[in-house]
């Protein structure tokens, strides 16, 4: 048995892929960029933000946080 698509919802996808190419395109454009170029760099930017949030999650650990407390207060 074959699934079939629901026709009320593939002009939404489609829909929804032709406004991310376009938005990508017109930023591309605005930043006068090519578009592969924004995406890499788009990924690399991704990349910087994840590890700057991992190591700030790093530093914020409650066992830390508590041996910290406890060192000021001794």
């Amino acid at each position: 048995m074959s699934r079939q698509r629901n026709p009320e919802t593939f002009p939404f996808t489609a829909v929804g892929h032709w406004l991310a190419d376009l938005a990508t395109s017109l930023l591309a454009r605005s930043l006068n960029l090519p578009e592969p170029l924004l995406h890499v760099t788009g990924s690399l930017v991704f990349a910087q933000v994840y590890a700057i949030e991992t190591r700030a999650a790093r530093s914020l650990r409650p066992a830390r946080l508590r041996r910290q407390l406890l060192a000021w207060f001794r």
